[in-house]
């Protein structure tokens, strides 16, 4: 898309590997950190395997859509595709899909970044935590992509150097270098030590491992600023690679040091792991990396729907005003409707009891998934047909399918696959209504007779409308 103020060579200056670290930055957060946790408990070791097979959906999805970027760079992404793929109802639907999905992540994001806080801070009310984090986090956005491009690159390095550090501490507690050999490696035994719920139980976990790459459209969102569109691919499987295999060894890690029943997502299986008489620092550092892996990806969603809004506006699906900037450079008004929303998620999830909360975040995770199916199915009609990219793309969809029936098997989750629902509905209300207005607006004015025109006045015979308005004598076409 193209702007115009000078910012544009400004705005696509990214290298393909600064995409890459904006895309960890994006995807390494809460829900790998402390829902690892949740992962492991419903499904056991064997979770392992859904978080491969997570990453091979989550490559099949990123693929499309940095191949559709590729081919025609758009500032709308996904939803810019599924609308010229399907019609004006689907660039309505993906778009608020996401911005719905999104505000609701960001929401759960506040609230766990106020536990953290509270560790160190326990007398402090959860509401100033949450609250200070968003005002910061709209800051970043607010003054552009310039500082949360460094921002984000930053951070991102540091929850790198996070997870490599566990890896080394890990590694130096199984060999016996800290704490003198007393972590001993407890492999799984036999099916039942693997697959301790049943295949329903790994099934059930789907979703969580899914969550855990969930940030792939921030990507393909920012994948417009690239200086050679071309390179999004590569950018989207280096990051991929390197995700999958750091949660798979992490993890890994994790199983085999603490037993499975002490696990729970209140705590961070990584923390659980390092717990050691002898770093008694660990708890402390990791609390730290909890709340920098947080922010970052709130800030990252932040930058996102931002975005998303206002291409809605642009294009009609959402208020004029929303796409409007003060001084022709700041999005406030997106902003204002942004921390509005962030205002309520905060004081729900403080008001709300824990388990309901977790229904609308298991929601909001779903609907993502619903919005990957809308780039599988729109990559099918805008790709150029093949065979490969056929198979990928059904490939992709089955996967995407078993996460979400995977929910209807466990309590925690399945109210959340019923709120995603009603969600959905509520969107595809609204996407009728203003596609009926749209098409009334712009239906052709009814071709009147010979005795009167259009606009009602009467026909001079033989030759054009003339209309009497005050003392001026105004010509009409006919």
């Amino acid at each position: 898309m193209k702007q115009t103020s000078g910012k544009t060579e400004e705005d696509k200056k990214l290298k393909w590997w600064q995409l890459s670290l904006l895309g960890i930055a994006g995807t390494i957060g809460t829900g790998y950190f402390l829902g690892s946790g949740l992962a492991i408990t419903i499904g056991g070791p064997a979770v392992l395997l859904v978080y491969l097979l997570a990453a091979a959906g989550t490559y099949v999805v990123f693929d499309a859509l940095a191949r559709m970027t590729a081919e025609q760079p758009e500032q709308g992404s996904f939803r810019s595709y599924a609308k010229q793929a399907f019609g004006n109802w689907a660039g309505f639907g993906s778009g608020w899909l996401y911005w719905f999905s999104e505000l609701l992540i960001m929401g759960s994001q506040l609230t766990a970044l106020s536990i953290f806080s509270r560790f160190w801070f326990p007398a402090i009310p959860m509401w100033v935590f949450a609250a200070g984090f968003a005002a910061v986090g709209l800051g970043i956005v607010f003054f552009g992509n310039k500082g949360f491009d460094r921002v984000e690159n930053v951070l991102a390095v540091i929850k790198m150097a996070a997870i490599l550090m566990f890896l080394v501490i890990a590694a130096a507690l199984l060999a016996g270098w800290i704490g003198g050999g007393k972590y001993t490696p407890k492999l799984p035994q036999g099916y039942k030590g693997f697959f301790p719920a049943g295949g329903i139980g790994l099934w059930s976990a789907f979703i969580f491992a899914f969550y855990a790459y969930g940030g792939i459209e921030v990507l393909g969102i920012m994948s417009y600023r690239l200086k050679n569109p071309e390179d999004a691919p590569k950018a989207g499987k280096v990051m991929l690679v390197g995700l999958a295999s750091v949660y798979i060894l992490s993890i890994g890690l994790a199983v085999i040091m603490v037993p499975l029943s002490a696990f729970n997502p209140k705590e961070s299986p990584f923390v659980l792991a390092l717990r050691s008489d002898h770093l008694a620092f660990v708890p402390h550092l990791f609390n730290g990396v909890l709340i920098i892996a947080g922010f970052s990806t709130m800030t990252a969603s932040l930058y996102a729907i931002t975005s998303m809004m206002i291409t809605l506006a642009q294009e009609g699906d959402a208020p004029k005003m929303f796409s409007k900037k003060w001084k022709e450079k700041y999005p406030f008004f997106a902003l204002c409707l942004i921390a509005a929303g962030l205002s309520g998620a905060i004081m729900m999830s403080l008001w709300l009891p824990g388990k309901v909360y977790e229904y609308i975040t298991t929601a909001a995770g779903l609907m993502i998934l619903y919005n990957w199916a809308f780039i599988l199915l729109s990559s099918g009609r805008l790709l150029k047909p093949s065979t490969l990219g056929a198979v990928k793309r059904w490939s992709g969809l089955v996967l995407i399918m078993a996460a979400v029936t995977g929910t209807l098997f466990h309590a925690l989750s399945r109210p959340g696959f019923y709120i995603s629902l009603l969600i959905v509905a509520l969107i595809a209300l609204g996407d009728w209504i203003v596609q009926h207005v749209r098409k009334q607006r712009d239906a052709p004015v009814k071709e009147s007779g010979p005795e009167e025109q259009a606009d009602g006045y009467p026909s001079l015979p033989g030759g054009p409308a003339f209309r009497i308005t005050g003392i001026r004598l105004r010509k009409n076409k006919v």
